[in-house]
């Protein structure tokens, strides 16, 4: 691809992740060893902003449509599930951006190659100290930290008298530190059978003062500074999004190399798999299911963004059906990669077959908090009796 640079107005994000498929897919073989993103891949990936998908475009980002970066997330895991887990990592971690003061995100983000990487919430608090906080502490699963020039740090706030910060909701509030990569120690403990590629290792940070204008929480919709309905939606159903678009590319490619398959591979006494009229109506069946699953989001997606509001955050029953149509996208997707890996037989069990690692990888994938069945149960729990725990704030 042409190494230029590119308007906000000129992206098309799924077009350029086509674009970048065939390097993606050479390059696959290289991420899962090395378990970062090797150069001149990483480059063009900076250089077809789809890190910057969901960044503001008041700090130079393209503040795309939530369908088009599930599609463009899709394109990219298709290739390779470590690179999109990586890309849509990168653009939930830019959410951030609208609520730290906007001077904080243009400095970040003027350099075109930043990325944000932190681990999930954990038990750690930090001290609040004159101009800004005092940090010691660990996280993991910091997805595409390899990649990353700023780090981020979730704590609890410990106020002087030793009380909790709380948040306008009565509860414990919940502060995101930002820091200069180079001031946090990598832990090199990503040993997993899957997602070997996004390097979700740990970091851990000692007596680190982080000044206030480099912390903001996501919490509380009303703190955020830019406008538009992309932000109307919250910070979890956009994580949300990002794995079913994860789990979505994954599946199809699986599907698509079992066709291809099929079309060549007779077992010992048996017809062509092709020939088959199981294999016709199951794959059928599968094709109508990963469809109709993608199909169900985007339909959700697009409703709910025609009637968000510019400053308020989406209701309810929205937040409830982007939830659901997510969970029902990832399970659908490890659905459909269970039988083209049962129905591929011997053909998926050697490594560098196009089914063994994505087998693995959507495996891994279907253990992380997005992907839980729990989802299922929490959405039909408020559905029934509305939401007295507050669990789509």
């Amino acid at each position: 691809m042409n190494h230029v640079s590119l308007n906000a107005t000129d992206i098309d994000p799924v077009a350029r992740a086509r674009d970048l498929g065939p390097a993606i897919a050479a390059a696959a073989d290289e991420i899962e060893r090395s378990q970062s993103i090797p150069e001149p891949l990483l480059t063009q990936l900076h250089e077809s902003r789809l890190a910057r998908m969901l960044l503001p475009r008041s700090v130079g980002g393209d503040q795309v449509e939530p369908w088009t970066y599930l599609y463009a997330i899709e394109e990219l895991s298709r290739h390779d599930g470590s690179l999109g887990w990586n890309l849509f990592v990168a653009n939930s971690s830019a959410i951030i951006a609208p609520f730290i003061p906007l001077e904080t995100a243009r400095e970040i983000y003027a350099d075109p190659r930043s990325i944000i990487s932190w681990g999930p919430p954990n038990q750690h608090k930090a001290t609040a100290v004159p101009n800004g906080y005092r940090v010691t502490g660990e996280w993991h699963f910091a997805s595409g930290s390899r990649q990353a020039n700023w780090m981020g740090a979730h704590c609890q706030v410990v106020e002087p008298d030793g009380s909790l910060r709380l948040n306008r909701f009565g509860r414990p509030t919940t502060r995101t530190l930002l820091f200069r990569k180079e001031h946090a120690q990598p832990i090199h403990d990503w040993n997993t059978i899957g997602m070997r590629g996004t390097a979700s290792e740990g970091y851990r940070v000692k007596d680190l003062f982080v000044p206030e204008a480099y912390s903001g929480t996501r919490e509380d919709p009303s703190l955020r500074r830019d406008q538009g309905p992309l932000y109307a939606f919250t910070t979890p159903g956009l994580y949300a999004v990002g794995v079913a678009g994860v789990a979505l590319g994954i599946a199809r490619a699986m599907l698509d190399a079992f066709i291809a398959l099929a079309l060549d591979k007779t077992p010992r006494n048996m017809l062509r798999l092709a020939d088959s009229p199981v294999i016709q109506s199951d794959v059928a069946r599968r094709e109508a299911q990963l469809g109709a699953a993608r199909a169900w989001l985007v339909e959700i997606l697009k409703d709910v963004w025609s009637t968000a509001d510019d400053i308020a955050p989406v209701e309810l029953n929205a937040r409830l059906r982007v939830r659901l149509g997510c969970a029902h996208a990832i399970t659908s997707a490890v659905e459909v990669a269970d039988y083209v890996y049962k129905a591929a037989g011997t053909s998926a069990i050697f490594p560098g077959t196009p089914f063994e690692r994505r087998f693995r990888d959507i495996h891994t994938l279907s253990q992380q908090i997005q992907s839980r069945e729990a989802h299922f149960e929490a959405v039909g729990k408020v559905m029934f009796n509305g939401d007295p725990d507050g669990l789509f704030l």
